[in-house]
């Protein structure tokens, strides 16, 4: 009776303010899809405690919508259907309002068709390939265009890097990206034969062949960079490989999508310094928002706890639905989708995030070099770029754009003025 008083009480307030009702019940679940086991576990653990800090931030705050916030964590264990099972359990079984989760392209494969048939929401924090546009899904990390194509230029402009070997864990997401940057490198006049291509399984070690192979695409003389779209913990052998056959940066530089601050620090960087990453945040950025952020993480989780990249998309991210279900007056996604779009809100280098009508934010794009304290000088920074869903540099993809506000559409043909409903690359 009296929780019914309340929620009579909260309706009535809405209204005589103008505002929607209500129309969930208390406390909101937040659901929380890492994994906290298995290869992924390095990457992934520290984006379950950024969730449940900013969670209990905004608890502090008093809750959203009168209501306490709840989160539900499960652990998907790097398992790629399970993490298909867990989804489901958070929506059909928890109940969650929102889904906040994933690192891997081939775990976020996985979930979609049963987000996209339950009507859930996830917002996914990590680089990605491009090539997709979910109505259920807000993609709060970077596009191929916000990360991998300058990362490139940087290769090329800075570097003068003429041969590239292009290493990945072999999924969606290296695939994908290489697919997108061989072309993108012929585009650049870079022959295919200075293109050196490999993949290898989750948790790979025995990185000594490959890098002998990358050596000898040296063997002539020209320049050759290294572009990583390698996952998890195989990096710990590939960096450790590199430093054994005495590589340094100045050698052959490497550039990362997949290493920040949080795979760093297990790592001696010792002999590490001057290699790169490319990424839209780094704990070295500076700004009064960021300094706060990391103030409150150490504060929560010790002192020898570091931020990264993916912890802030998650921080934009929960702050965006946070305030469209605040405007909407309820955690009904489609209310909150519709709320989401131009949603603005400060980032942690300095500038503001916008939630573009595709679904994904703009962002600026960071160069940082590994220092031997595991932290990054960053030597390049853009303004914010808008994220594109369909990349420009593949033939069936340039005539793509994404539009769910005004087309309804995340998959709309400019050439036939059509909208796609379905399409696969894997």
């Amino acid at each position: 009776m009296t929780r019914n008083l309340f929620l009579t009480t909260a309706t009535a307030a809405l209204i005589a303010a103008g505002l929607p009702a209500l129309a969930q019940d208390c406390p909101i679940k937040v659901g929380v899809l890492h994994s906290l086991s298995g290869t992924m576990a390095i990457s992934e653990t520290t984006l379950k405690d950024t969730m449940l800090m900013l969670v209990d931030e905004q608890n502090a705050k008093g809750g959203l919508l009168g209501c306490q916030i709840e989160t539900v964590v499960v652990d998907p264990a790097s398992d790629w259907p399970l993490f298909a099972e867990k989804a489901r359990e958070l929506i059909s079984v928890h109940d969650v309002d929102v889904i906040f989760g994933n690192w891997t392209s081939v775990s976020r494969k996985s979930v979609l068709p049963v987000i996209e048939e339950l009507n859930g929401l996830l917002f996914y924090p990590v680089q990605y390939e491009g090539e997709e546009s979910s109505k259920n899904v807000f993609y709060t990390g970077a596009a191929p265009n916000q990360q991998a194509i300058p990362a490139t230029d940087y290769f090329l402009e800075e570097l003068g890097v003429e041969k590239f070997a292009l290493l990945g864990t072999d999924y969606v997401y290296p695939r994908t990206t290489n697919n997108i940057l061989e072309s993108y490198l012929k585009s650049k006049g870079i022959p295919a034969e200075d293109i050196f291509v490999n993949y290898t399984p989750f948790g790979h070690s025995d990185w000594s062949k490959i890098v002998a192979d990358v050596v000898a695409l040296g063997a002539d003389g020209k320049k050759v960079g290294v572009i990583s779209t390698i996952n998890g913990d195989a990096n710990v052998g590939f960096y450790k490989e590199l430093a054994a056959a005495g590589i340094s940066a100045d050698d052959i530089p490497v550039i990362a999508f997949s290493v920040g601050e949080e795979e760093l620090s297990g790592l001696d960087t010792a002999n590490l310094v001057g290699h790169l990453a490319a990424w839209n945040y780094f704990q070295s950025a500076e700004s009064e928002a960021n300094d706060a952020f990391i103030a409150a993480w150490k504060a929560k989780m010790g002192e020898e706890r570091v931020t990264n990249d993916p912890m802030e998309a998650h921080y934009i991210g929960f702050n965006m639905w946070v305030n469209a279900a605040t405007e909407a007056g309820t955690t009904d996604v489609d209310a909150v989708r519709e709320k989401m779009w131009g949603q603005e809100f400060p980032n942690l280098t300095g500038g503001t995030a916008v939630m573009g009508v595709n679904h994904h934010l703009a962002k600026p794009v960071l160069i940082g070099e590994i220092q031997d304290d595991g932290q990054f000088d960053i030597v390049s920074q853009t303004s914010e770029v808008p994220g594109d869903a369909w990349t420009d540099f593949l033939p069936d993809s340039a005539v793509l754009i994404s539009d769910w506000k005004d087309l309804g559409c995340g998959m709309y043909n400019t050439e036939t003025k059509t909208c796609v409903q379905i399409k696969s690359n894997y």
